[in-house]
């Protein structure tokens, strides 16, 4: 027995909880759906974050929040701990999300520049080729929703390194198209390569070899590593999250949160991470002028307990999610292997091909919400069709009965 309850059953609905609460593509939901779509945990967080917590409220002031040492000593010595990562001061930026993190980064890696004199100065035609091309940004397809947004919204071009399926070995997986990754870089107007480890929604923890791999890429051809490492230390146990910045720290931008870890994510606490003073210029440019400047007072001591007190509680969790996903993968082998689940080697999110089925996974999604009541996402927000999102971040038996209805509503449609 560990030290957590992981099996212990939250009440989440009612909350003004996005996963429990929220509208579905398929209409309001009603109390009996089984939501297991937005990557967010239904277990408590660690009571060492939540006694931080309680008595940051028995405090009983929440004006505007300075972050002290102790918030950067708690980070430094976590991956120094951990990852045997070096990381200063003098490198953090503490902003209010990973998703408006990447924008403001991006935004400022592609539209600014800092002149001769040290200057922050916008760059010439906005950044735009000579012939008004937009800057472009490479993903590795299929990508987390919200890097396609970013893109669009920072005004730049998507180029897609799709990433190579493989259903060949004992379990299927992904790999990363090397050619096509430098044919990509090559391109003049490639400025960044948007990188995710561990990568969501396909579940690989990218070896050091493939990290060397690709910052030699990106090196070669100038282009940035912007490095989205939230889901960092949700590494199934036998795997091993390695930091891109310590394959290649003047070339990355890390992007780091402990709020997909440990639960904490309505906090809105995340760092940009870089040692490269005028990047990290140009990123304070970008945060005064989109006024992101402050922090949630929470936010900031719900990291420090987390990274002082939460490896035991990382450790067990991990344990935990992996009986889940063992639970997951068996059961769908075993009851339709029509429908094979990717390898997860990190984070908490399973990734099911259902091309089988032959029908919009997001038409599945809906019928699957109006059917069997059970939520789970639809392939295309991720830029592939006929894949779906399971998050597996939920008590067993409430995971064992979500499983069952998906693989009932997926025979229904294959007949």
């Amino acid at each position: 027995m560990g030290k957590y309850d992981f099996d212990e059953m939250t009440v989440r609905r009612g909350s003004n909880c996005v996963k429990w609460d929220a509208e579905s593509p398929a209409g309001p939901i009603d109390e009996d759906v089984l939501p297991l779509w937005v990557a967010d945990m239904d277990f408590k967080a660690a009571p060492e974050i939540v006694e931080a917590l309680r008595k940051r409220v028995e405090h009983s002031v929440f004006g505007y929040t300075h972050i002290p040492d102790s918030y950067y000593e708690a980070a430094i010595n976590w991956w120094q701990r951990r990852r045997g990562w070096h990381t200063e001061k003098e490198w953090y930026t503490p902003v209010d999300g990973i998703v408006p993190g990447m924008s403001i980064v991006t935004y400022a890696l592609t539209h600014y520049e800092v002149d001769a004199e040290g200057n922050v100065v916008e760059k010439p035609n906005g950044g735009k080729g000579p012939n008004g091309e937009l800057p472009k940004i490479i993903i590795q397809s299929p990508a987390y929703n919200c890097f396609f947004s970013t893109i669009r919204n920072v005004g730049c071009e998507l180029a897609a390194n799709k990433l190579i399926y493989d259903l060949e070995g004992d379990q299927a997986t992904w790999y990363i198209d090397f050619n096509d990754l430098e044919k990509k870089a090559a391109d003049p107007m490639t400025k960044i390569l948007l990188f995710c480890n561990p990568h969501n929604p396909c579940g690989r923890v990218w070896p050091k070899e493939d990290l060397q791999k690709v910052a030699d890429i990106c090196r070669r051809n100038g282009v940035i590593i912007v490095s989205d490492e939230i889901h960092c230390e949700l590494e199934m146990p036998g795997y091993h999250f390695t930091p891109m910045a310590t394959v290649d720290q003047d070339n990355t931008i890390t992007m780091n949160s402990p709020s997909k870890s440990f639960n904490i994510a309505g906090l809105g606490i995340s760092n940009i991470i870089t040692n490269n003073p005028d990047w990290k210029k140009l990123i304070e440019k970008v945060i005064n002028v989109w006024e992101h400047c402050d922090l949630n007072p929470f936010g900031v001591e719900a990291l420090q307990a987390a990274y002082n007190h939460g490896e035991q509680w990382i450790k067990e969790l991990m344990e935990y999610i992996q009986g889940n996903y063992r639970m997951l993968v068996e059961y769908f082998e075993r009851e339709l292997p029509l429908c094979p689940v990717s390898k997860v080697e990190g984070s908490y999110l399973a990734w099911l091909d259902v091309t089988a089925v032959k029908m919009p996974s997001m038409e599945i999604e809906k019928s699957l919400i109006e059917n069997e009541k059970v939520w789970i996402n639809g392939g295309e927000m991720y830029g592939l069709d006929g894949f779906m999102r399971i998050n597996m971040a939920c008590q067993r038996a409430r995971l064992q009965e979500a499983v069952e209805r998906i693989a009932k509503g997926l025979k229904r449609l294959l007949k």
